[in-house]
C-alpha cells in the first residue's frame, strides 16, 4: 500500500542536512508487518536527515519494500518496482532501492533483470537503508543511546553470548533444515536476526489514533506451505519492557488503538524463558491510562491458553478479538500441512474461547486446493465453516513455492478446481456473515472515526473493536446527529441502523 503522509514522528533524535534535505518516496506492500518495517526506516532515513514524501514523482529516492509471500503478492511487487522504475527514467528520482521479502527470495534476480534498481535490502537488514539511499549515518548503531540498533550478523552473535535466546523447537527445526536457504540464488548464508527496539526512530504511516507494534519477528513452525521462516529467520521475541516503552510513547503521542503484531504472537516471550507471556504484555499494556483499543495478530491454535482467554475477558481495553488461522479443517490435509488437529478439535477450541469472552469476534483463514486436497476434504471444510460460525473468514487459494515442503508434493490441484473450492466456501461465509451482520442492527458499538469515505464525502468510515484494521469489513456513517462532520480519530457511540454481507451503517448517537 502506498503509504499516507507521516502522521507522528516519535524518534528520540534527529540531525538536520546543511544542503536541501533528500527526499524519499516509500512504497510498502503486503502485511502490517512490512508495514512497520517500512516505518522503522523512515524513521531511520529521517533522523539521517532526510525528508519523506508521499508524492512518488517529487522524491529523490524511492523505496520499495515488497513482499513475497503468495504468487499474485510478488507479481504485485514486480510490477511495483518496473512502476516506480518509470520515476528514475523519466522523472527525478536518481536511486531506487527494493527492500523486503522479495530481496530475501530473489536477490540476484533483481539485480539481474532489473537493471534500474541500484540496492537492495533484505528483512534482516534494515539498518542498511541509509546507505542504500546515499546517506552516511549520524551516530555508530553500536554506541548505547543512539538513535537506532543495527543487528547484523556480527552484533547478533554477540546478543546470542549475552543471553538472547530462542525456542528449542526453532533449535530443533533449524537442526533438520527447516530454514534452509541454499537453493536461492543470491540469499545470504545469515538468516535475517533484525529486531527493532524502543530507540529505533519511526515515522508512523497510519492514521494518528492507530499504530501497530511489532512484538516478535520470525517463526519456527513446520507449516509446509510456507516459505516466512526463510523470509523472516527464526522466532524471536522484543524484550517485555522494549514494547511497553515504546508503546507509552505512542500513546502520549496520541495513538488510542494499538495492534500487537508478530507471526505468531502467542509464542511471545517462549525465547525469554516468559509464561504466558502474550497474557503479561496485554496486562500491561491495558493499564496504559491514554490507550483505548489492544488488540493482537495472528494466534497459534494450540497456543491459545486458558490465561489468554481469561486475561482478553478481564480488561476492557482488550478487544475481545482473536485471529487464529486455521488453514484447514480435514485432519489429513492438516496432518499433509504439518499442522495437525482436525474439525472436532478446533470446535471444542472455539466453543471454549466463546465459553469464556462475551461477544467474542473470531476471525480465521483457510488455504483451498492443497496437494492432496481431495473433494471430501473439502467437504469436511465447508462442514467445519457452518457449524463454526466465524465473524470474519478469508480463503487463500493454494500457491505453489518453490522452497516449502509442499512444493516436492505431488496429487497437485488444478487452478480452476482450486478456483472453484475458494468461491464455494465464500459464498457460504457469505450467508454466515449476512445473518451475523443482521444481528447487530439496532445495537450500540464505540466507533473510531477514521475519516470520508472512498467512494463517496457523504459518507465517513470508521471501525468498532470487531473490526481489525484494514482486513475486516467496514462501517459507515451516515447519520452525524448534532455533529457537523465527526473528527477522525475520536470515537463516538453509534448505533447500527442497517447490515450488508460484510459491512455496517452506523449512526452517531
Amino acid at each position: 500500500m502506498p503509504l499516507e503522509t507521516p502522521t507522528v514522528t516519535p524518534p528520540p533524535e534527529q540531525s538536520a542536512s546543511e544542503s536541501r534535505p533528500l527526499k524519499i518516496g516509500f512504497v510498502s506492500l503486503g502485511c502490517p508487518k512490512n508495514l512497520v518495517d517500512s516505518e522503522v526506516m523512515m524513521g531511520m532515513l529521517q533522523s539521517g536527515g532526510a525528508q519523506i514524501t508521499a508524492r512518488a514523482d517529487e522524491a529523490d529516492v524511492i523505496v520499495v519494500n515488497t513482499c513475497s509471500f503468495i504468487d499474485t503478492a510478488k507479481q504485485e511487487s514486480v510490477d511495483t518496482i518496473l512502476e516506480m522504475a518509470q520515476h528514475k527514467i523519466s522523472g527525478r528520482a536518481k536511486k531506487l532501492v527494493v527492500a523486503g521479502c522479495l530481496v530475501e527470495r530473489y536477490r540476484s534476480e533483481i539485480q539481474k533483470n532489473i537493471l534500474e534498481v541500484d540496492a537492495v535490502v533484505g528483512t534482516g537488514e534494515l539498518g542498511e537503508i541509509l546507505a542504500a539511499a546515499g546517506i552516511a549515518p549520524t551516530s555508530s548503531p553500536a554506541e548505547p543511546g543512539s538513535p537506532f540498533v543495527i543487528l547484523n550478523s556480527t552484533s547478533a552473535s554477540q546478543a546470542l553470548k549475552s543471553g538472547v535466546r530462542s525456542r528449542p523447537e526453532g533449535d530443533l527445526r533449524q537442526a533438520h533444515g527447516r530454514f534452509s536457504r541454499a537453493e536461492w540464488d543470491g540469499a545470504i548464508a545469515d538468516l535475517p536476526n533484525y529486531l527493532y527496539n524502543e530507540n529505533t526512530p519511526r515515522v508512523l504511516s497510519t492514521p494518528r489514533a492507530s499504530a501497530y507494534v511489532k512484538i516478535a519477528e520470525g517463526c519456527d513452525h513446520p507449516c509446509g506451505f510456507c516459505i516466512i521462516p526463510q523470509l523472516r529467520g527464526k522466532f524471536r521475541s522484543r524484550h517485555f519492557e522494549s514494547v511497553i516503552a515504546e508503546t507509552e510513547r505512542l500513546a502520549a503521542s496520541g495513538v488510542r488503538e494499538i495492534t500487537l503484531i508478530g507471526q505468531d504472537t502467542t509464542c511471545y516471550g517462549e525465547d525469554l524463558g516468559l509464561k504466558d507471556g502474550l497474557a503479561l504484555l496485554l496486562e500491561r499494556l491495558a493499564a496504559i491510562q491514554e490507550l483505548r483499543w489492544v488488540r493482537f495478530l495472528y494466534a497459534y491454535p494450540n497456543k491459545i491458553t486458558g490465561k489468554l482467554l481469561e486475561t482478553i475477558a478481564a480488561h476492557e481495553k482488550i478487544c475481545s478479538y482473536i485471529d487464529v488461522p486455521l488453514q484447514h479443517a480435514s485432519a489429513p490435509v492438516l496432518k499433509r500441512m504439518k499442522r495437525g488437529a482436525g474439525a472436532d478439535i478446533f470446535l471444542k477450541s472455539i466453543e471454549k474461547m466463546r465459553r469464556a469472552i462475551p461477544d467474542l469476534t473470531l476471525r480465521t483463514s483457510f488455504i483451498v486446493g492443497f496437494p492432496g486436497e481431495m473433494e471430501k476434504d473439502f467437504d469436511d471444510l465447508c462442514q467445519f465453516v457452518r457449524a463454526a460460525q466465524f465473524d470474519w473468514m478469508g480463503v487463500f487459494s493454494y500457491s505453489d513455492e518453490e522452497g516449502s515442503a509442499a512444493y516436492r508434493l505431488d496429487e497437485k490441484v488444478p487452478a480452476r478446481e482450486i478456483e472453484r473450492r475458494r468461491k464455494k466456501l465464500m459464498q457460504i461465509q457469505r450467508q454466515i456473515s449476512r445473518k451475523n451482520k443482521a444481528r447487530l442492527v439496532g445495537r450500540e458499538f464505540d466507533v473510531l472515526a477514521l475519516g470520508p469515505s472512498e467512494e463517496t464525502e457523504l459518507l465517513w468510515e470508521g471501525r468498532t473493536a470487531m473490526h481489525a484494521p484494514e482486513i475486516d469489513g467496514k462501517l459507515f456513517i451516515n447519520d452525524f446527529a448534532e455533529h457537523q462532520e465527526p473528527e477522525a480519530g475520536h470515537f463516538y457511540r453509534c448505533e447500527i441502523t442497517e447490515a450488508h454481507d460484510y459491512d455496517l451503517v452506523a449512526r452517531i448517537i
